[in-house]
């Protein structure tokens, strides 16, 4: 659309027009913003950016690091927009001297209204000169503006893509020196301050010459004078330099507040499922909140020191008025009303200047600040890509070489990771890496894809590679893309993958198949599901190599077992393979066993040549052997017992039939039945409610009209000290003035120190007001969030939290106040002006009012495009930022697929996603400042020729010339009254959004105050489930469809059954994470939906499936609300086995763990999560999949463990390895959400036909097939 604009069309911006109609018509979507010029594009930008960025900052020391520092940046970025500077230069200097022509014709235009001889045929002319200024004024500084905002926005597109770009290039030690919530931050802060500083561009060379150019028409009126108008100006503009030095300050502390506040909120909201369970949100909630504390305690500074700044800049035209006008008292030089007036209207226009030079100043430190973090960051070591020699598929017959290596995650030979490793994989060799927790088996992939800091040795590998983590990563978005991950559909090898992993059977329960769009970290699949896709993921790309990181743990053993043949010993039977696995019964299958010990390879060689040879290997298979000889023991003792296998099986048919009718009626409604739903923007009008709502936040709202009071009070004064210089001022010399010229001074004196006082006054209340509004709102959204139930987290990825919590709440600290306030003041100049122009000619009326009308009617036509095209910017911004979250998690695994260049496009993609509206956005805004302009032009014009035509002697010279000073001022003040209704109304979203999210429905009460329960409650422990139906949202299916069982008190029940079938929903629906449909759970005859949350989850125990660490230390990551002494910890820690572990660290039990902890292995945290466990000591435990993702050792460690310190309580476990239900006492098998087959586990293995006999058997076979 604007590439094509003709001249006229570019000039008016008429090229809006088309976009600003549809807009009008009905609510604009992506869809309908046109896209954008090749050159605003990032594919457009990025080369052109990285070849000035590598000119600039040359390649230091190797190609790892760059040496890009906050100069070389800015230098790089000026080279790529250079043409925008140059041009915005330009229409910066037409604007500023068409500014100046007003006020140094104003003296002319008062002599000539007096009937001064020398003007007496120059009328028209001045008119004419004032007139064709004002057009100049108008045109050059809308296409000023426009060029800078596109010059900003080519700005941070680059930087965004070169940051993303550095993000998925980073090394572990670079990734481990910066938290993703300070990543996040330099995409979503830093790189738009830079963007946003594009319209301070120029006003670092502007303000010397506007100056230079206001003392030029001050000397020419006022003679020597004009030297005290200098020193004064120099002084005000130097007095606000200390708060300025301040504000920084404070800004760089808030804004490191924000980043720990962040961090925190955003590792909750990643783990809000263990802390509901666990009934620990509010605790951590108040975490949140002492750290919004002393964020906020920077925050008033920040605030107040801002109220100073304002106090200097709105009281500085009346200083340097006081200043010269004194001077010339001083020194004899005589005041006429055209001088004075002159005068005034320079000091009006030196207040521009003077303002923006403190906001320049520290919009140029924040930018500097936001630059360095990001050179800082774009200076992060990369992974080195000689670590490994990767040569091209076929090449040579050995797949994969290690020759002496060493590695260390900390890059330290005193460190070591991995040490003395050599081995070799010929093509299509099966290695199998085992070992027990933390011996390095993960570790040793990671040096084969290049991912681990090598110290010494050589790697080398032949082909292509293909990685699965030990956690899944799953990208939000359909499940069809995350297993193509950007290859071509190709059916036949799609289907086929999608067998070999056995996802048939899951997509066919989930709503949509492979369409259904997961959440993020695939939130709405069970863990096997997800360990599936990523299985489903690699297979798919065809790789030469395949690295496994025991990715069978998170499914259940039938799975497990088909997985393996088909993928390790079908699919990829051709194909080189490294598998770490806990599972003893995978290691014959394998040409290779790597024994890790402590970061070495203990032994080496075929399953039955290292059997015999070390005790390492002996202790894993002794530990499986045990596991399997409880197996025979049952089925030795089965034959003398009676069997009854036909049990409840007719009961079953029955409840199955009706809720399979029940689903068919619920498949009809199905498109809203994904999970997450597109992100809610409001349509239409920000509504008067969210206004009122935000004024009267705070104290009620008593503070608002007392802020208004002050502005209109400084308004009349103000106004009150202008007229009385141009009613007090002798027109000319011979004309007696009226009082003497010490009077004139003092009473223009008080009122103007009078006038300044009501700033102060008004700038303090405002910012009370501000600051605890932010804080009342941060706090009840906050409460909110954490109130909600988990559908809410499950079905809203965390990205829209968290852009509430920072973006949003930023907004509403720093600015939007701010904002309300020059609405409100803005309309009172407006108002004063009118008045002041009436005052000479009521005639102007006359145009005033139509205008004024048209006005009105430009501003509501342009808002519905405006608005809806500043909510799209506010919406496309979230998928930024979850992708690059999400990208930097999963870079281990894009990386090792090669799909770099797939990222960085659709990085792009999203990119100028947000940079369409944006850049329509500031198109609409100059279409609609242009068009006010000409119309404000015209009233100007009007009203001059009027007083040129009045016959002399009708009106009083000084006061007509007032009414032009002041004229001058309107286009200016009606651009600035529309401008910042827009921008009101553009942020006032920010509020919106945040009260949207203190409206979401809470979960039951935490805790009953009525009935209070008995202290010992569980003390049977039994649990009876009547009639359970389950589902996730009302427009699912139901999960679980009709459950009645009985779980005895004090016995061990397992619970067992394909993936999906529904075991995890029965969990969740036991602590009350999904309140059942129907049906109800009683534990010891309590119906469990009557009772409080937390005295229901502080009952209950649970170890999750997936082990989740906090960041602090290892006690609070046990006891997070202190209840327990240091002595019962320890025990704790002695029972899980990591006693010892604690002991060697120096700091005990105030050792750190880092986000996520990442500093312990993944078997550690599960035994962490065991001992939060053994603290808790309930009476009813629940143990979700939790041996999944330890090696068979210490997975009877655990059991036994369990065992010893659980004998009493019921204990309910969902398990993966047949061998850990065997010694429960009963068994319940589940098959798509209804209870099969529910007995002892001795009498359902004499029954050789149970289904629970049939997953037994084919995991003894799997096991013993060596």
């Amino acid at each position: 659309m604007f590439t094509s604009a003709g001249f006229l069309s570019v000039l008016t911006f008429s090229w809006m027009g088309p976009l600003l109609a549809v807009g009008h018509k009905k609510t604009l979507g992506l869809d309908d913003v046109p896209g954008l010029d090749p050159g605003d594009s990032v594919s457009g930008l990025l080369p052109t950016f990285e070849a000035n960025l590598e000119a600039v900052a040359g390649d230091v020391s190797g190609s790892r690091r760059k040496a890009v520092t906050a100069f070389k940046l800015t230098k790089a970025l000026v080279r790529t927009v250079w043409w925008q500077v140059a041009v915005t230069a330009f229409y910066a200097l037409v604007y500023n001297v068409a500014t100046y022509v007003g006020p140094y014709l104003i003296d002319s235009l008062v002599q000539y209204l007096n009937g001064d001889e020398r003007y007496a045929s120059k009328g028209q002319l001045l008119v004419l000169a004032f007139i064709v200024a004002k057009v100049f004024e108008c045109l050059s500084q809308r296409h000023w503006f426009f060029r800078l905002q596109q010059a900003g926005i080519r700005a941070r597109s680059a930087l965004v893509a070169v940051v993303y770009q550095k993000g998925l290039a980073l090394s572990s030690q670079s990734r481990q020196s910066r938290t993703s919530g300070e990543m996040i931050n330099i995409i979503s802060v830093d790189a738009d301050r830079v963007g946003i500083f594009s319209w301070y561009m120029h006003d670092l060379w502007l303000v010397p010459l506007q100056v230079g150019m206001a003392l030029f028409i001050l000397y020419s009126t006022l003679g020597l004078a004009s030297l005290a108008a200098l020193g004064a100006t120099v002084v005000v503009m130097l007095a606000n330099v200390p708060p300025g030095q301040m504000q920084e300050k404070f800004q760089q502390k808030l804004m490191d507040c924000k980043d720990v506040r962040m961090k925190a909120t955003s590792e909750i909201l990643r783990n809000m499922r263990i802390l509901k369970l666990q009934g620990w949100e509010m605790k951590f909630l108040s975490k949140i909140i002492e750290l919004r504390k002393t964020e906020t305690n920077w925050l008033k500074k920040y605030l107040y020191t801002s109220t100073l700044v304002t106090f200097v800049f709105w009281g500085a035209p009346t200083v340097v008025a006081v200043v010269t006008f004194v001077a010339c008292m001083l020194m004899g030089i005589p005041l006429e009303s055209g001088k004075v007036l002159s005068a005034l209207a320079t000091f009006r226009v030196l207040q521009e200047p003077i303002y923006n030079l403190p906001d320049t100043i520290s919009m140029v430190i924040q930018t500097k600040v936001s630059l360095d973090r990001i050179a800082s960051f774009l200076c992060l070591e990369e992974l080195p890509a000689d670590a490994v020699q990767r040569l091209p598929s076929g090449s040579s017959d050995v797949a994969i070489e290690v020759r002496n290596g060493c590695f260390s995650w900390e890059a330290s030979p005193q460190l070591l990771t991995l040490k003395d490793l050599n081995f070799q994989a010929r093509q299509g060799m099966r290695i199998a890496v085992c070992g027990t927790v933390g011996s390095g088996k993960s570790s040793l992939l990671y040096c084969i894809l290049g991912e681990l800091p090598k110290l010494s040795g050589e790697v080398k590998i032949c082909g292509t590679t293909a990685y699965v983590s030990q956690s899944a990563w799953i990208q939000s978005g359909k499940i069809q893309d995350n297993i193509l991950f950007g290859m071509e559909m190709d059916d036949e090898k799609y289907e086929r993958v999608l067998e070999s992993c056995s996802l048939k059977k899951d997509l066919e329960i989930l709503p949509f198949g492979d369409q259904t769009v997961i959440g993020e970290r695939g939130i709405n699949l069970s863990g096997g599901q997800k360990q599936r896709i990523q299985i489903a993921r690699a297979l798919y790309q065809e790789a030469d190599i395949y690295l496994f990181d025991d990715p069978f743990s998170a499914v259940d053993a039938h799975t497990g077992s088909h997985l393996f043949k088909e993928c390790l010993l079908g699919t990829l039977a051709s194909k080189t393979v490294v598998y770490v696995t806990h599972q003893i019964e995978f290691l014959p299958a394998a040409d290779l066993i790597l024994v890790m010990k402590d970061g070495r390879i203990a032994q080496a060689g075929k399953y039955n040549d290292i059997l015999g040879s070390g005790e390492e290997f002996m202790e894993l298979v002794v530990a499986h052997k045990d596991a399997l000889m409880a197996l025979d023991e049952i089925d030795a003792a089965d034959g003398s017992k009676e069997t009854s296998p036909s049990r409840g099986t007719a009961k079953l048919t029955k409840s199955l039939s009706s809720a399979e009718k029940k689903d068919k009626q619920d498949e009809g409604n199905n498109q809203s039945g994904q999970l997450v739903q597109e992100e809610e923007r409001e349509k239409g009008k920000v509504g008067f409610w969210v206004y009122w709502k935000y004024l009267t936040l705070a104290y009620k709202g008593v503070l608002v009209p007392l802020v208004l009071l002050a502005q209109i009070l400084f308004q009349v004064l103000q106004i009150g000290s202008n007229y009385w210089m141009a009613w007090a001022a002798p027109v000319s010399k011979d004309v007696e003035p009226p009082v003497s010229t010490s009077t004139l001074i003092s009473v223009y004196i008080a009122l103007a120190v009078g006038s300044s006082f009501c700033v102060l006054l008004r700038a303090l209340f405002l910012v009370t007001a501000s600051y605890k509004t932010a804080t009342l709102l941060f706090n009840k959204m906050h409460m909110s969030i954490f109130r909600a139930p988990m559908s809410f987290f499950d079905s809203t990825p965390s990205g829209r939290i968290l852009n509430r919590a920072s973006t949003d709440q930023s907004e509403v600290d720093t600015s939007i106040a701010y904002q309300m306030g020059s609405v409100a003041f803005a309309i009172i100049q407006l108002v004063g002006i009118i008045a002041v122009m009436s005052q000479v000619a009521w005639q102007v009326f006359v145009v005033f009012i139509p205008v004024v009308a048209a006005c009105f009617w430009y501003q509501r036509y342009y808002i519905d495009t405006a608005r809806e095209l500043q909510r799209l910017v506010g919406v496309c911004k979230a998928p930024i930022i979850q992708h690059f979250a999400e990208s930097i998690t999963g870079s281990t695994t894009i990386r090792s697929l090669g799909k770099e260049n797939q990222f960085v496009s659709a990085n792009s993609h999203l990119m100028d996603a947000y940079s369409r509206p944006k850049f329509y956005n500031a198109g609409a805004m100059e279409w609609l400042c242009f068009r006010l302009d000409v119309l404000s032009s015209l009233t100007f014009a009007f009203s001059l020729i009027f007083l040129i035509n009045l016959p002399p002697g009708v009106i009083d010279p000084g006061i007509a010339g007032l009414a032009v000073t002041y004229g001058l001022n309107l286009n200016m003040l009606q651009a600035w009254v529309v401008w910042s209704m827009c921008n009101l109304e553009n942020k006032i979203i920010s509020v919106e959004r945040i009260l949207q999210y203190m409206s979401i429905p809470e979960e039951p009460p935490l805790s009953m105050s009525e009935d209070k329960l008995a202290q010992d409650w569980p003390s049977q422990g039994e649990i009876q489930l009547r009639d359970l139906h389950v589902k996730y949202a009302p427009q699912l299916p139901f999960v679980l469809k009709g459950l009645t069982v009985t779980f005895p008190g004090g016995l061990k029940t397992g619970i067992v059954g394909r993936t999906g079938s529904g075991k995890s929903t029965l969990i969740q629906a036991l602590f009350r994470i999904v309140d059942p449909t129907m049906g109800q759970i009683l534990i010891d005859g309590v119906d469990i939906c009557t009772i409080g949350l937390h005295d229901l989850r502080s009952r209950l125990s649970i170890i999750p499936q997936e082990p989740t660490m906090f960041e602090g230390t290892v006690r609070s990551n046990l006891d997070p609300l202190g209840e327990y002494i240091d002595n019962q910890i320890w025990e704790a820690l002695d029972c899980c086995q990591l006693g010892d572990e604690v002991r060697k660290k120096e700091l005990k039990l105030d050792s750190p763990v880092i986000e996520n902890g990442e500093n312990w292995s993944v078997g550690q945290r599960q035994l962490v999560c065991l001992g939060r466990v053994i603290l808790k000591r309930s009476k009813i435990l629940v143990l979700d999949e939790a041996t999944a993702s330890v090696d068979t050792a210490t997975d009877n460690l655990i059991q036994k463990t369990l065992r010893q310190q659980f004998s009493e309580a019921t204990v309910i476990t969902i398990a993966h390895r047949i061998t850990s239900v065997l010694d429960s006492d009963m068994v319940l098998l589940l098959d798509n959400g209804v209870a099969v087959e529910r007995d002892t586990p001795a009498r359902l293995l004499e029954d050789k036909s149970s289904l629970f006999s049939k997953l037994v058997a084919e995991y003894t076979m799997r096991s013993t097939h060596t």
